[in-house]
């Protein structure tokens, strides 16, 4: 373990960070594993033990401390009422394996004694229609924070930290690239929210008024980042799309059926000029100046696993 004064980080290998795990059960199998991780990451079971089930009993600890400080506060303070859901923020790159890791960990807290009830929702939903972004002529910028419907986005967690019952949440469709028309996701009342997206840790202008509540990480309790070389994020992003032409591409309602047609050779062009015209330059613009603001940064190496853990120090 790595404790540089200079650093607000704790880092952690492999070895040092499994033996956090202690006696937790595994409780998933590999064929739970194999049906929860995104095309092109190749997470093992292997991993889920040595990886994320220390990282569930961390986050088990946090749940802990914070129930209890709510129950503390509910004294001090004569109040009644239902505990808000403890919300957790998965930010990263495309590509990085953020989806894998929120899927990974909803059930690994799902199946905590307690039986919690863990929802999971991403932000694909909160972006604006392709109608709308056409008409605001940034299509071509889709995904970086302008293309969020940020208002819609602070309501909807503003709703779940109230305690709200049945709060919806819009349906994206990969396969149409856009969001699907008055289809939502209910969510009542979890006792854990896992909220997924490549910018949820990004910060904005101060409100002139002070009365709106800035950036959407306020409503976190834990963040996470996902972290990796440029490069392996770059391999990573090219070799997905390849194998999408290969597969969801060829639907014909796929938005992005016709790279299904054109050569290999041609379409690993257009995932280079896509990775570097859009992807790289928001993650060097948005997502990655965000790292430093997560309280845990799991990075991954070349082969897709997670090689350090920096944990923020308390």
């Amino acid at each position: 373990m790595e404790q540089s004064e200079a650093s607000p980080y704790l880092e952690f290998d492999i070895d040092e960070w499994a033996a956090f795990r202690a006696d937790t059960p595994l409780t998933l199998t590999e064929e739970e594993v194999v049906r929860l991780r995104s095309l092109n990451d190749p997470i093992a079971l292997d991993e889920v033990g040595r990886i994320y089930l220390s990282l569930s009993r961390l986050l088990a600890s946090h749940v802990e401390s914070t129930i209890g400080l709510f129950k503390q506060r509910a004294r001090f303070l004569n109040l009644h009422g239902q505990k808000t859901p403890f919300i957790i923020g998965i930010a990263g790159s495309v590509a990085v394996g953020k989806s894998t890791t929120a899927r990974i960990l909803q059930e690994l807290l799902s199946r905590w004694p307690a039986s919690p009830k863990v929802d999971l929702i991403t932000t694909d939903g909160f972006l604006l229609p392709n109608e709308e972004l056409r008409r605001l002529d940034i299509m071509d910028r889709k995904g970086f924070p302008e293309s969020f419907d940020r208002r819609q986005v602070l309501d909807f967690l503003s709703r779940i930290k109230a305690g709200e019952r049945n709060v919806q949440a819009p349906v994206y469709s990969h396969m149409v690239y856009d969001r699907v028309p008055d289809e939502f996701r209910t969510v009542d009342q979890p006792d854990i929210l896992i909220f997924e997206g490549i910018n949820v840790l990004q910060v904005s202008e101060l409100p002139a008024d002070g009365n709106s509540v800035p950036f959407v990480s306020d409503y976190f309790d834990f963040s996470i980042y996902i972290d990796a070389d440029e490069q392996d994020i770059q391999n990573w992003y090219v070799d997905r799309f390849l194998r999408l032409r290969e597969t969801a591409f060829r639907e014909p309602e796929s938005f992005f059926h016709r790279y299904s047609q054109v050569s290999k050779d041609a379409a690993r062009a257009i995932a280079l000029d896509l990775w570097e015209r859009i992807n790289l330059a928001n993650l060097h613009e948005n997502i990655l100046p965000t790292r430093k603001r997560a309280d845990l940064v799991l990075h991954k190496g070349e082969n897709h696993a997670v090689d350090l853990v920096s944990l923020r120090r308390l």
